[in-house]
C-alpha cells in the first residue's frame, strides 16, 4: 500500500496494524501474489486497499516494483468511468491520464505487462480524478531481456505472443533453444494501450474471436501478429481522423514502428482542448445498464479463463519420477498401498501418507474436478480441502494459503483459483516431504 503524501520511499519498522484497521473478511480482489483488502487508516479514517503478498520471489519483485506508481489501488476501473453524456472530447482526457501513468513506470523502465481497462483506476469519482495504475504481479524492470509469455490476450502484444510461441516450441523440442533468446521490450505496453484506447472509444476489442476457450483462439492469434483490426463505419464514422491515428500508430506490429510512450503524449488529440459535440458509440453502450451487465460479466469470465501465467501444474505418475528424495525413500521405507514411500523412526509413517495424500487429493480434484451424486465440483473442493487441512493443520505455509484464498474452515468465501491453488498445494507437499526427510 502507498499514500501519495510518502515521497520517501522507507521501509517501516511498525506493524501495520499500529496505524491501520483492516478488514479481512472484505475482498476487493485477487492478483497473482495475493488479495487485495479493505483497509483504513485510523488517524484519518481514509479508506485504502491492502495488498497481501506472501514472502515469494514473485511477491517480492510484485512488491519493488509497486511503489513504483504510488498505487493505492483506490477508486474505479477506466473501463467502469460513467460515460454520460460522454462528449468525445472525455475519451482523450482518460486516455492522457492513462498514458502519464504508464509514462511514470516507463521512466523508471519499467514494463507493466498488464495493461487492461481494470487495472487502470481513477483516484475518485471526481471529472478531473488522477488515474492510477495497478496490479504489478507481471511487471518487471526492461533490461532487455524480457522473455516470460505474461499477459491478458485481448491486450497481448504480437512480440509476447512471439515469444509465448518459441517458449513453447523450445519446450517440447520441436526447435532447438537459442543461444540468443528471443526477447521483447517495454514497449508491449504501448500496443496493450492502444487496444485500452480503441475499447473506450467504440466500446469493443479490435482483436476477438467467436470461439472462446482457455487459450487465444487460432483467428484472434493470427489478427494481432499480423495487426489486422478494421474502424467499422457504424461505430467508427463519428469519431475523428486524429484518434483513429493514434490507434493506428499503437497498434503496429514492428516495435520499432510504434509510438513511443513520449510519443502518444506528444500527439495533438491528447493534447486537444477542442469540444467536440460526438456522442461516444462505447457512451451509447453503457446507457443501457443490462447490456453494461453483460459486457461486464461475459468480459470478467473471459479475462479470468483465458489470463496466461508462468506457472503450470505439471504432476508425472509417481512410478515415472525421477526425484532423488523418492529414489531415498524407496531404499529406507516401506511401500505404502499409495505407492508413496515414507520412512517415519517414530512410527508416525501412517499418519505422514495420510496427509500427503489428503493433499495430493486436493491437487487433483483442482486440476480434474469430480462429484459425487448430489453435489457440484465446489462442494467437492470444499470437502477435500477440508480433509487435507484436518491433517496438516500444523503447516504454516497451507494456513497461509487457505487464508489468501478466503478459506473460513467449512469452505471458500470466493471463487477459487484451482491452478493457482494446486501450485501452491503442491509446494506444500514439497514443504512436507523434505522435513520429513530431515528429521
Amino acid at each position: 500500500m502507498w499514500e501519495e503524501s510518502d515521497m520517501e520511499k522507507a521501509i517501516k519498522e511498525t506493524s501495520i496494524l499500529e496505524e491501520y484497521s483492516i478488514n479481512w473478511t472484505q475482498k476487493l480482489g485477487a492478483g497473482i501474489s495475493g488479495p487485495v483488502r479493505v483497509c483504513v487508516k485510523k488517524s484519518t479514517q481514509e479508506r485504502f486497499a491492502l495488498k497481501i503478498l506472501f514472502d515469494r520471489p514473485k511477491a517480492r519483485n510484485e512488491g519493488s516494483t509497486l511503489n513504483c506508481n504510488g498505487d493505492d489501488g483506490r477508486g474505479r476501473a477506466i473501463s467502469q468511468n460513467q460515460p454520460a453524456p460522454a462528449l468525445y472530447r472525455e475519451a482523450s482526457q482518460p486516455s492522457n491520464k492513462a498514458a502519464l501513468a504508464l509514462q511514470h513506470c516507463h521512466l523508471l523502465n519499467i514494463a507493466h505487462r498488464d495493461l487492461k481497462p481494470e487495472n487502470l483506476l481513477f483516484k475518485d469519482n471526481s471529472l478531473d480524478a488522477p488515474v492510477k495504475l495497478c496490479d504489478f504481479g507481471f511487471a518487471k524492470i526492461d533490461q532487455g531481456d524480457l522473455m516470460t509469455p505474461q499477459f491478458t490476450p485481448y491486450y497481448v502484444a504480437p512480440q509476447v505472443l512471439e515469444a509465448q510461441r518459441r517458449h513453447q516450441k523450445e519446450k517440447s523440442g520441436i526447435i532447438p533453444t537459442s543461444p540468443t533468446p528471443y526477447t521483447y521490450n517495454k514497449s508491449c505496453d504501448l500496443w496493450s494501450l492502444g487496444v485500452i484506447i480503441y475499447v473506450m472509444l467504440c466500446g469493443y476489442p479490435p482483436f476477438y474471436s467467436r470461439h472462446h476457450s482457455r487459450t487465444i483462439p487460432k483467428d484472434m492469434r493470427r489478427k494481432i501478429m499480423t495487426g489486422s483490426f478494421e474502424f467499422p463505419e457504424e461505430e467508427w464514422s463519428q469519431i475523428s481522423e486524429m484518434a483513429k491515428d493514434v490507434v493506428r500508430k499503437l497498434l503496429k506490429v514492428k516495435p520499432e514502428e510504434r509510438l513511443t510512450i513520449e510519443g502518444v503524449l506528444d500527439h495533438p488529440w491528447l493534447n486537444s482542448t477542442e469540444a467536440l459535440d460526438n456522442v461516444l458509440p462505447s457512451a451509447q453502450l453503457m446507457m443501457d445498464k443490462a447490456v453494461v451487465a453483460g459486457i461486464q460479466q461475459a468480459h470478467a469470465e473471459q479475462l479470468a479463463n483465458m489470463r496466461i501465467q508462468d506457472l503450470k501444474v505439471s504432476l508425472k505418475p509417481l512410478h515415472s519420477v525421477n526425484n532423488p528424495i523418492l529414489r531415498k525413500r524407496k531404499l529406507l521405507g516401506t511401500k505404502p498401498k499409495d505407492g508413496v514411500y515414507i520412512h517415519d523412526r517414530e512410527n508416525g509413517a501412517e499418519d505422514s501418507n495420510v496427509a500427503l495424500e489428503k493433499l495430493r487429493d486436493v491437487i487433483a480434484q483442482c486440476i480434474l474436478p469430480q462429484a459425487g451424486k448430489g453435489e457440484n465440483e465446489d462442494e467437492k473442493l470444499n470437502e477435500v480441502v477440508q480433509e487435507a487441512w484436518k491433517y496438516n493443520r500444523e503447516c504454516k505455509l497451507l494456513r497461509d494459503t487457505l487464508q489468501s484464498f478466503s478459506w473460513n474452515g467449512r469452505g471458500f468465501t470466493d471463487k477459487v483459483d484451482r491452478l493457482k491453488l494446486a501450485e501452491i498445494v503442491k509446494q506444500v507437499i514439497e514443504e512436507q516431504t523434505t522435513s520429513h526427510e530431515s528429521q
